[in-house]
Protein backbone atom coordinates (compact mmCIF):
# COMPACT_ATOMS: atom_id res chain seq x y z
CA UNK A 1 0.00 0.00 0.00
CA UNK A 2 1.50 3.35 -1.11
CA UNK A 3 -0.88 5.43 0.97
CA UNK A 4 -3.24 5.30 3.91
CA UNK A 5 -6.37 7.18 4.87
CA UNK A 6 -6.57 7.88 8.55
CA UNK A 7 -8.23 10.11 11.12
CA UNK A 8 -6.49 13.43 11.66
CA UNK A 9 -7.19 13.10 15.39
CA UNK A 10 -7.28 9.51 16.65
CA UNK A 11 -5.26 7.92 13.83
CA UNK A 12 -7.83 5.22 13.01
CA UNK A 13 -7.36 3.96 9.44
CA UNK A 14 -9.92 3.14 6.77
CA UNK A 15 -9.77 1.60 3.31
CA UNK A 16 -13.16 2.95 2.28
CA UNK A 17 -12.59 5.62 -0.37
CA UNK A 18 -16.16 6.84 0.08
CA UNK A 19 -15.66 7.71 3.76
CA UNK A 20 -15.56 11.41 4.56
CA UNK A 21 -15.10 11.29 8.33
CA UNK A 22 -13.79 9.00 11.04
CA UNK A 23 -16.06 7.01 13.36
CA UNK A 24 -14.99 9.43 16.07
CA UNK A 25 -16.44 12.28 13.98
CA UNK A 26 -13.13 13.92 13.09
CA UNK A 27 -11.90 14.60 9.54
CA UNK A 28 -9.87 12.06 7.60
CA UNK A 29 -6.64 12.75 5.72
CA UNK A 30 -4.59 10.97 3.08
CA UNK A 31 -0.99 10.19 3.95
CA UNK A 32 1.45 9.04 1.27
CA UNK A 33 3.90 6.34 2.26
CA UNK A 34 6.30 7.17 -0.55
CA UNK A 35 8.54 10.16 -1.09
CA UNK A 36 8.27 12.61 -3.97
CA UNK A 37 10.60 11.77 -6.85
CA UNK A 38 10.88 14.14 -9.79
CA UNK A 39 11.73 11.16 -12.01
CA UNK A 40 8.14 9.94 -11.61
CA UNK A 41 6.64 13.09 -13.17
CA UNK A 42 4.91 12.45 -16.50
CA UNK A 43 6.82 15.12 -18.38
CA UNK A 44 4.57 15.25 -21.45
CA UNK A 45 1.37 15.60 -19.45
CA UNK A 46 0.48 19.20 -18.60
CA UNK A 47 -2.46 18.55 -16.25
CA UNK A 48 -2.81 17.57 -12.60
CA UNK A 49 -2.16 14.01 -13.79
CA UNK A 50 1.42 14.96 -14.52
CA UNK A 51 1.78 13.83 -10.88
CA UNK A 52 -0.39 10.71 -11.17
CA UNK A 53 2.27 8.58 -9.44
CA UNK A 54 1.55 10.51 -6.25
CA UNK A 55 -2.19 9.76 -6.30
CA UNK A 56 -1.88 5.96 -6.06
CA UNK A 57 -5.53 5.32 -5.19
CA UNK A 58 -6.60 6.39 -8.74
CA UNK A 59 -6.30 3.88 -11.58
CA UNK A 60 -5.01 5.46 -14.78
CA UNK A 61 -7.88 4.07 -16.86
CA UNK A 62 -10.37 5.64 -14.42
CA UNK A 63 -9.04 9.21 -14.69
CA UNK A 64 -11.68 11.86 -15.40
CA UNK A 65 -10.04 15.04 -16.66
CA UNK A 66 -10.96 18.34 -18.28
CA UNK A 67 -7.35 19.46 -18.67
CA UNK A 68 -7.07 21.03 -15.23
CA UNK A 69 -3.80 22.13 -13.67
CA UNK A 70 -0.46 23.46 -14.91
CA UNK A 71 -1.94 26.95 -14.71
CA UNK A 72 0.23 29.94 -15.66
CA UNK A 73 2.79 31.39 -13.28
CA UNK A 74 3.05 35.10 -14.12
CA UNK A 75 5.68 37.54 -12.89
CA UNK A 76 3.71 40.56 -11.66
CA UNK A 77 6.53 42.75 -10.35
CA UNK A 78 10.20 42.40 -9.48
CA UNK A 79 9.60 39.85 -6.71
CA UNK A 80 5.85 39.08 -6.84
CA UNK A 81 4.26 36.34 -8.91
CA UNK A 82 0.66 35.29 -9.56
CA UNK A 83 -0.51 31.71 -9.90
CA UNK A 84 -3.56 31.92 -12.18
CA UNK A 85 -5.81 29.21 -10.76
CA UNK A 86 -8.71 31.17 -12.25
CA UNK A 87 -7.76 29.62 -15.60
CA UNK A 88 -8.72 26.09 -14.61
CA UNK A 89 -11.56 24.55 -16.71
CA UNK A 90 -14.46 25.69 -14.50
CA UNK A 91 -12.73 28.88 -13.40
CA UNK A 92 -11.33 27.96 -9.98
CA UNK A 93 -8.68 25.92 -8.16
CA UNK A 94 -11.41 23.51 -7.06
CA UNK A 95 -10.94 21.56 -10.30
CA UNK A 96 -7.79 20.05 -8.81
CA UNK A 97 -9.84 18.42 -6.08
CA UNK A 98 -12.71 17.43 -8.36
CA UNK A 99 -10.60 15.58 -10.92
CA UNK A 100 -8.99 13.44 -8.22
CA UNK A 101 -12.18 12.88 -6.22
CA UNK A 102 -14.37 11.93 -9.18
CA UNK A 103 -11.63 9.82 -10.78
CA UNK A 104 -11.29 7.81 -7.57
CA UNK A 105 -15.01 7.35 -6.89
CA UNK A 106 -17.06 7.28 -10.08
CA UNK A 107 -16.76 3.52 -10.64
CA UNK A 108 -17.69 2.83 -7.02
CA UNK A 109 -20.88 4.90 -7.35
CA UNK A 110 -21.96 3.88 -10.85
CA UNK A 111 -25.06 4.92 -12.75
CA UNK A 112 -27.55 3.78 -10.11
CA UNK A 113 -26.59 6.28 -7.43
CA UNK A 114 -25.95 10.01 -7.28
CA UNK A 115 -23.42 12.24 -5.54
CA UNK A 116 -24.32 15.04 -3.15
CA UNK A 117 -22.17 18.11 -2.58
CA UNK A 118 -22.62 21.32 -0.59
CA UNK A 119 -20.98 24.46 -1.89
CA UNK A 120 -21.05 28.25 -1.96
CA UNK A 121 -20.69 27.99 -5.72
CA UNK A 122 -17.22 27.25 -7.07
CA UNK A 123 -16.84 23.71 -5.73
CA UNK A 124 -20.41 22.91 -6.73
CA UNK A 125 -19.73 24.06 -10.28
CA UNK A 126 -16.51 22.09 -10.40
CA UNK A 127 -17.94 18.84 -9.07
CA UNK A 128 -20.97 19.22 -11.35
CA UNK A 129 -18.64 19.54 -14.36
CA UNK A 130 -16.55 16.49 -13.50
CA UNK A 131 -19.65 14.47 -12.64
CA UNK A 132 -21.02 15.34 -16.08
CA UNK A 133 -17.75 14.22 -17.68
CA UNK A 134 -17.95 10.93 -15.75
CA UNK A 135 -21.68 10.55 -16.57
CA UNK A 136 -22.55 10.63 -12.87
CA UNK A 137 -25.76 12.10 -11.48
CA UNK A 138 -25.09 15.01 -9.14
CA UNK A 139 -27.14 17.04 -6.68
CA UNK A 140 -25.56 20.27 -5.46
CA UNK A 141 -26.80 21.98 -2.30
CA UNK A 142 -26.07 25.71 -2.30
CA UNK A 143 -26.78 28.70 -0.03
CA UNK A 144 -29.90 30.62 -0.95
CA UNK A 145 -27.73 33.66 -1.69
CA UNK A 146 -25.43 31.91 -4.19
CA UNK A 147 -24.39 34.27 -7.00
CA UNK A 148 -26.12 34.07 -10.36
CA UNK A 149 -23.18 33.07 -12.59
CA UNK A 150 -22.17 30.18 -10.32
CA UNK A 151 -25.74 29.01 -10.00
CA UNK A 152 -26.15 29.06 -13.79
CA UNK A 153 -22.86 27.26 -14.25
CA UNK A 154 -23.94 24.37 -12.02
CA UNK A 155 -27.29 24.07 -13.82
CA UNK A 156 -25.74 24.10 -17.29
CA UNK A 157 -23.54 21.17 -16.28
CA UNK A 158 -26.78 19.26 -15.71
CA UNK A 159 -26.72 18.87 -11.93
CA UNK A 160 -29.81 19.16 -9.76
CA UNK A 161 -29.54 22.24 -7.55
CA UNK A 162 -31.10 22.60 -4.11
CA UNK A 163 -31.10 26.08 -2.55
CA UNK A 164 -30.97 26.02 1.25
CA UNK A 165 -31.87 28.95 3.48
CA UNK A 166 -29.96 29.64 6.66
CA UNK A 167 -26.28 29.37 7.48
CA UNK A 168 -23.55 27.60 5.52
CA UNK A 169 -23.76 24.82 8.14
CA UNK A 170 -27.43 24.32 7.27
CA UNK A 171 -26.44 23.70 3.65
CA UNK A 172 -24.03 20.98 4.78
CA UNK A 173 -26.60 19.31 7.01
CA UNK A 174 -29.10 19.11 4.14
CA UNK A 175 -26.50 17.62 1.82
CA UNK A 176 -25.52 14.99 4.39
CA UNK A 177 -29.06 13.76 5.08
CA UNK A 178 -29.20 10.07 4.31
CA UNK A 179 -31.23 9.06 1.25
CA UNK A 180 -31.35 5.92 -0.84
CA UNK A 181 -28.53 5.70 -3.41
CA UNK A 182 -27.14 9.04 -2.25
CA UNK A 183 -23.38 9.38 -1.76
CA UNK A 184 -22.22 12.46 0.10
CA UNK A 185 -18.83 13.60 -1.21
CA UNK A 186 -18.72 17.12 0.24
CA UNK A 187 -15.52 18.83 -0.85
CA UNK A 188 -14.73 20.33 2.55
CA UNK A 189 -14.76 17.03 4.41
CA UNK A 190 -13.83 14.45 1.80
CA UNK A 191 -10.10 13.72 2.12
CA UNK A 192 -9.65 12.84 -1.56
CA UNK A 193 -10.87 16.27 -2.68
CA UNK A 194 -8.41 18.04 -0.42
CA UNK A 195 -5.70 15.63 -1.46
CA UNK A 196 -6.16 16.53 -5.13
CA UNK A 197 -5.35 20.17 -4.42
CA UNK A 198 -1.97 18.99 -3.11
CA UNK A 199 -0.94 19.07 -6.80
CA UNK A 200 -0.80 22.88 -6.60
CA UNK A 201 2.24 22.73 -4.32
CA UNK A 202 4.01 20.38 -6.72
CA UNK A 203 3.30 22.67 -9.64
CA UNK A 204 4.49 25.79 -7.85
CA UNK A 205 7.73 24.09 -6.83
CA UNK A 206 8.36 22.75 -10.32
CA UNK A 207 7.54 26.05 -12.06
CA UNK A 208 9.98 27.80 -9.72
CA UNK A 209 12.56 25.13 -10.63
CA UNK A 210 12.35 23.64 -7.11
CA UNK A 211 13.39 26.91 -5.45
CA UNK A 212 10.09 27.86 -3.90
CA UNK A 213 9.07 31.44 -3.05
CA UNK A 214 9.70 32.70 0.45
CA UNK A 215 6.05 33.69 0.99
CA UNK A 216 2.76 32.40 -0.40
CA UNK A 217 -0.49 34.33 0.08
CA UNK A 218 -3.80 32.53 -0.40
CA UNK A 219 -7.44 33.22 0.51
CA UNK A 220 -8.98 30.94 3.13
CA UNK A 221 -12.55 29.99 3.93
CA UNK A 222 -13.30 26.32 4.60
CA UNK A 223 -9.61 25.44 4.52
CA UNK A 224 -9.32 23.02 1.59
CA UNK A 225 -6.73 25.13 -0.24
CA UNK A 226 -4.71 25.94 2.88
CA UNK A 227 -4.48 22.38 4.19
CA UNK A 228 -3.73 20.93 0.76
CA UNK A 229 -0.92 23.37 -0.01
CA UNK A 230 0.65 22.70 3.38
CA UNK A 231 0.40 18.96 2.79
CA UNK A 232 1.97 19.25 -0.65
CA UNK A 233 4.92 21.31 0.55
CA UNK A 234 5.36 18.99 3.53
CA UNK A 235 5.66 16.09 1.10
CA UNK A 236 8.24 17.92 -1.00
CA UNK A 237 10.23 19.09 2.04
CA UNK A 238 10.28 15.71 3.79
CA UNK A 239 11.40 14.12 0.50
CA UNK A 240 14.34 16.51 0.23
CA UNK A 241 13.07 18.01 -3.02
CA UNK A 242 12.94 21.55 -1.61
CA UNK A 243 15.40 22.99 0.91
CA UNK A 244 13.17 25.65 2.48
CA UNK A 245 9.52 25.63 3.52
CA UNK A 246 7.67 28.75 2.32
CA UNK A 247 5.85 30.98 4.77
CA UNK A 248 2.15 30.34 4.13
CA UNK A 249 -0.05 33.40 4.73
CA UNK A 250 -3.75 32.56 5.21
CA UNK A 251 -5.86 35.58 4.19
CA UNK A 252 -9.44 36.27 5.27
CA UNK A 253 -12.00 39.06 5.16
CA UNK A 254 -12.74 40.79 8.44
CA UNK A 255 -16.37 39.66 8.21
CA UNK A 256 -15.48 36.00 7.77
CA UNK A 257 -12.32 35.50 9.82
CA UNK A 258 -12.68 32.56 12.24
CA UNK A 259 -9.18 31.27 11.44
CA UNK A 260 -7.57 34.65 11.99
CA UNK A 261 -9.24 35.03 15.37
CA UNK A 262 -8.65 31.47 16.57
CA UNK A 263 -5.01 31.56 15.45
CA UNK A 264 -4.45 34.74 17.46
CA UNK A 265 -6.60 33.59 20.41
CA UNK A 266 -9.14 36.36 19.85
CA UNK A 267 -12.92 36.09 20.23
CA UNK A 268 -14.94 36.06 17.03
CA UNK A 269 -18.60 36.88 16.55
CA UNK A 270 -19.83 36.02 13.05
CA UNK A 271 -22.07 38.56 11.29
CA UNK A 272 -25.78 37.79 11.11
CA UNK A 273 -25.54 38.27 7.37
CA UNK A 274 -22.45 38.22 5.19
CA UNK A 275 -22.35 41.23 2.88
CA UNK A 276 -18.76 41.06 1.63
CA UNK A 277 -18.15 41.06 -2.12
CA UNK A 278 -15.81 38.11 -1.46
CA UNK A 279 -18.77 35.74 -1.72
CA UNK A 280 -16.69 32.56 -2.01
CA UNK A 281 -15.34 33.10 1.51
CA UNK A 282 -18.38 32.39 3.66
CA UNK A 283 -17.42 29.72 6.23
CA UNK A 284 -17.89 31.41 9.60
CA UNK A 285 -17.71 28.08 11.46
CA UNK A 286 -15.57 25.79 9.29
CA UNK A 287 -15.46 22.15 10.41
CA UNK A 288 -11.73 22.00 9.68
CA UNK A 289 -10.90 25.05 11.82
CA UNK A 290 -8.93 23.25 14.53
CA UNK A 291 -6.99 21.30 11.92
CA UNK A 292 -6.18 24.53 10.06
CA UNK A 293 -4.83 26.17 13.20
CA UNK A 294 -2.78 23.10 14.10
CA UNK A 295 -1.27 22.66 10.62
CA UNK A 296 -0.58 26.36 10.06
CA UNK A 297 1.20 26.72 13.39
CA UNK A 298 3.20 23.56 12.72
CA UNK A 299 4.72 25.12 9.59
CA UNK A 300 5.12 28.56 11.23
CA UNK A 301 2.58 30.16 8.91
CA UNK A 302 0.81 33.48 9.32
CA UNK A 303 -2.73 34.87 9.12
CA UNK A 304 -3.98 38.23 7.92
CA UNK A 305 -7.35 39.92 7.69
CA UNK A 306 -8.44 42.69 5.31
CA UNK A 307 -11.33 45.12 5.34
CA UNK A 308 -14.04 45.36 2.70
CA UNK A 309 -12.55 48.53 1.26
CA UNK A 310 -9.16 46.87 0.87
CA UNK A 311 -10.74 43.90 -0.90
CA UNK A 312 -12.72 46.06 -3.32
CA UNK A 313 -9.75 48.30 -4.09
CA UNK A 314 -7.52 45.29 -4.77
CA UNK A 315 -10.19 43.65 -6.94
CA UNK A 316 -10.42 46.76 -9.12
CA UNK A 317 -6.66 47.25 -9.19
CA UNK A 318 -6.05 43.70 -10.37
CA UNK A 319 -8.62 44.12 -13.15
CA UNK A 320 -7.03 47.37 -14.25
CA UNK A 321 -3.72 45.51 -14.53
CA UNK A 322 -5.30 42.79 -16.67
CA UNK A 323 -6.17 40.21 -14.00
CA UNK A 324 -9.95 39.85 -13.77
CA UNK A 325 -10.46 37.59 -10.77
CA UNK A 326 -13.14 36.96 -8.19
CA UNK A 327 -13.16 39.40 -5.27
CA UNK A 328 -12.35 36.42 -3.05
CA UNK A 329 -9.06 36.03 -4.94
CA UNK A 330 -8.32 39.71 -4.42
CA UNK A 331 -8.30 39.13 -0.65
CA UNK A 332 -4.87 37.49 -0.95
CA UNK A 333 -3.52 40.38 -3.01
CA UNK A 334 -5.02 42.88 -0.53
CA UNK A 335 -3.23 41.13 2.33
CA UNK A 336 0.06 41.24 0.41
CA UNK A 337 -0.36 44.99 -0.21
CA UNK A 338 -1.25 45.54 3.44
CA UNK A 339 1.99 43.88 4.53
CA UNK A 340 3.95 46.08 2.15
CA UNK A 341 2.31 49.27 3.40
CA UNK A 342 2.76 48.28 7.05
CA UNK A 343 6.37 47.30 6.30
CA UNK A 344 5.83 43.79 7.62
CA UNK A 345 7.69 42.72 4.49
CA UNK A 346 10.23 44.65 2.44
CA UNK A 347 9.11 43.67 -1.06
CA UNK A 348 12.46 42.00 -1.65
CA UNK A 349 11.09 38.59 -0.72
CA UNK A 350 10.14 36.30 -3.59
CA UNK A 351 6.37 36.10 -3.14
CA UNK A 352 3.54 34.12 -4.73
CA UNK A 353 -0.11 35.20 -4.61
CA UNK A 354 -2.62 32.52 -5.56
CA UNK A 355 -5.51 33.96 -7.64
CA UNK A 356 -8.12 31.29 -7.03
CA UNK A 357 -11.18 32.14 -9.15
CA UNK A 358 -12.31 33.88 -12.32
CA UNK A 359 -13.87 37.34 -12.32
CA UNK A 360 -16.44 36.06 -14.82
CA UNK A 361 -18.19 34.48 -11.82
CA UNK A 362 -18.72 37.73 -9.92
CA UNK A 363 -21.91 39.76 -9.65
CA UNK A 364 -20.04 42.92 -8.60
CA UNK A 365 -20.91 45.90 -10.81
CA UNK A 366 -18.51 48.63 -11.84
CA UNK A 367 -19.15 51.94 -10.04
Amino acid sequence: MEYEIKCSKCGRKTRDLLSYKCKCGQPLKVQLLQGFEAEKIRWKNYTVWRYSSFFPYVEEKAIITLGEGWTPLVKFSKNAYFKLESLNPTGSFKDRGSTVLISALHKLIGNEGYIAEDSSGNAGASIAAYAARAELKARIYVPESVSGPKFNQIRFYGADVVKVSGSRSEVTREAQKAEEKKFYIGHVLHPLFRDGIRSLAYEVAEQFEWRVPERIYLPVSAGTLLLSVIEGFNHLYSSGVIDEFPTIVACQTRQVSPLYHRFKNLSYTPPEKITSIADALVSVNPPLLELMVEELKAVKGEVEVVDEGETRKSFVELAEKGFFVEPSSAVAYAAYKKHLVNREITGQEKTLIVLTGSGLKTTVQQN
